[in-house]
């Protein structure tokens, strides 16, 4: 039952990513506000598109696996990818302007990716259909 609610989380995990990515690249101002982070200058949405794109591509690659049933690859990719939401709280955090309330979103999912990730790997049942 654990790994059946932690596949259906891990897809619910991709599913919200796609929908940041697509809030980046489609209303990147809302999106920067939600990150927690101000960056644009001279309305510049590089770095915006850059972000919008990378979350866009990880959360397809996290639905797929769950929709071809690829277990151990999708235990991978969410334990390895803890990094990022890792990466990305730090950087919020060392902006002046924020607080930890900026940073709860990414503390999530640095907590989704980890548990996620290793319940799947670990589960002796990976490599059997769902």
């Amino acid at each position: 039952m654990i790994h059946r609610i932690t596949i259906v989380l891990a897809f619910l995990t991709g599913i919200g990513m796609i929908f940041i990515g697509t809030r980046f690249l489609l209303a990147p101002d809302t999106a920067e506000a939600g990150y927690g982070i101000n960056f644009n200058e001279a309305s510049d949405y590089s770095f915006h598109y850059i972000k919008g794109i990378r979350d866009v591509f990880s959360g397809l690659l996290i639905c797929i696996f769950v929709l071809t049933k690829q277990i151990k690859a999708l235990g991978i990719t969410l334990a390895v990818g803890t990094i990022i939401p890792t990466a990305d709280m730090l950087i919020v955090l060392s902006k002046n302007y924020n607080s930890i309330v900026q940073a709860i979103p990414h503390i999530s999912a640095i907590i989704i990716c980890a548990i996620a990730g290793t319940i799947l790997l670990l589960n002796k049942t990976s490599n059997k259909a769902i």
